[in-house]
């Protein structure tokens, strides 16, 4: 997948570039190739990206350790802030931070990576935790506190008798 130049992308029909793909993505161990269709749409100040991809990966079962396979589908859109990065001689030593800041941020003359966004997006519909379809379930029993507590240490039993009747 090309590098686009986001010049290039305003001046395309109703600025947006669409285009299918079939192809695997690097970094991405996948059994089949990544395929779908993505948009990019220039706003001005910003690019908005979306993509509909699905593609097949083999995960490790976090209770079971059997490996499975799990089809990966994405169907996310995202806005990229168009802006000139400051120079690192004009960043302060000393900054705060604020949440509204923290958005992702190409340069207005730049290039937009589809395959790193969509490997980015890929990597974030991995499902954590990892269970495979088959894994059993896991049992969970239902005991009274004051067991569990006697059970771990007997001098719990002297602090549970001072417990006040309800």
């Amino acid at each position: 997948m090309e590098k686009l130049y986001i010049p290039q992308i305003a001046k395309a029909v109703e600025a947006t570039e669409t285009f299918e793909f079939k192809e695997l993505i690097e970094g991405l161990d996948t059994l089949t190739p990544a395929q779908g269709v993505i948009s990019v749409r220039h706003v001005g100040s910003f690019i908005e990206v979306s993509a509909k991809a699905s593609t097949i990966m083999t995960l490790t079962c976090d209770r079971t350790l059997v490996q499975f396979n799990y089809r990966l589908v994405i169907d996310n859109s995202e806005m990229i802030l168009l802006a000139v990065p400051l120079p690192e001689s004009d960043y302060p030593r000393e900054r705060e931070v604020e949440t509204d800041d923290l958005v992702e941020s190409l340069p207005p003359n730049g290039y937009f990576d589809p395959a790193a966004w969509l490997y980015e997006q890929f990597l974030l519909a991995i499902p954590y935790p990892k269970i495979a379809p088959d894994a059993p379930a896991l049992e969970i029993t239902d005991t009274k506190a004051s067991d569990n507590l006697a059970g771990i240490d007997k001098r719990w039993e002297i602090l549970n008798s001072l417990k006040l009747s309800e």
